[in-house]
């Protein structure tokens, strides 16, 4: 149809952020349909050796930016951290929490967290949403064919403006992983006065 691009392998994503939510799209064995926003691909071998590639691929771009993903976080409340409607994957809004178990809390602003503090409370969520993405595809990365929608809402003091700048801490990560191809995205970024547990 004139909405729809048939492509071959992967995985396509929508993200969220602090807290981040994503949408990705996780691909069948054989022919899908994909958004016409997403570039096609097409792969001329489907063997354990190009999937053992693609893996090596990711999980070597991971160890060559010194990132180690933690345990994909569990819900912090009634709903799923990742919901599956047919080839595409839901990731719900996930939280800056630290491999620790702390958190990063607070209002971005005067008198609050500075834009670098924010950056890296949304590099965190990108983390964990990275991480729980992963278990949802059995460990290989390499099966994202594209980061789609990132939306962010950032705890902001009411005279703060640069929601965009932290939410490049989010967007960054992703783009380092995959690529500036399949990991470059698009992206909303809210403020707002208040967000659970203070983050």
């Amino acid at each position: 149809t004139p909405h729809t691009m048939r492509f071959f392998e992967g995985v396509v994503v929508i993200l969220g952020l602090a807290p981040v939510a994503i949408t990705a799209f996780v691909s069948p064995p054989h022919s899908k349909v994909y958004p016409t926003s997403i570039t096609p691909t097409t792969t001329t071998t489907t063997t354990t050796t190009t999937t053992t590639q693609r893996m090596v691929h990711i999980e070597a771009k991971l160890e060559e930016l010194g990132i180690t993903l933690p345990p994909a976080p569990a819900a912090a409340a009634n709903y799923q951290p990742v919901q599956r409607s047919g080839d595409l994957l839901f990731l719900s809004g996930h939280l800056p929490l630290n491999a620790d178990g702390s958190l990063h809390t607070g209002k971005v602003g005067t008198g609050g967290k500075t834009v670098e503090e924010g950056y890296q409370a949304a590099r965190q969520v990108a983390l964990n949403l990275m991480a729980t993405l992963q278990k949802e595809v059995d460990g290989d990365l390499d099966k994202v064919d594209q980061i789609v929608k990132l939306f962010g809402i950032v705890q902001s003091q009411d005279d703060f403006h640069e929601q965009h700048k932290v939410m490049n801490g989010c967007s960054d990560v992703f783009v380092q992983v995959f690529g500036s191809e399949k990991g470059f995205h698009a992206r909303s970024a809210i403020g707002t006065n208040a967000l659970p547990l203070n983050i």
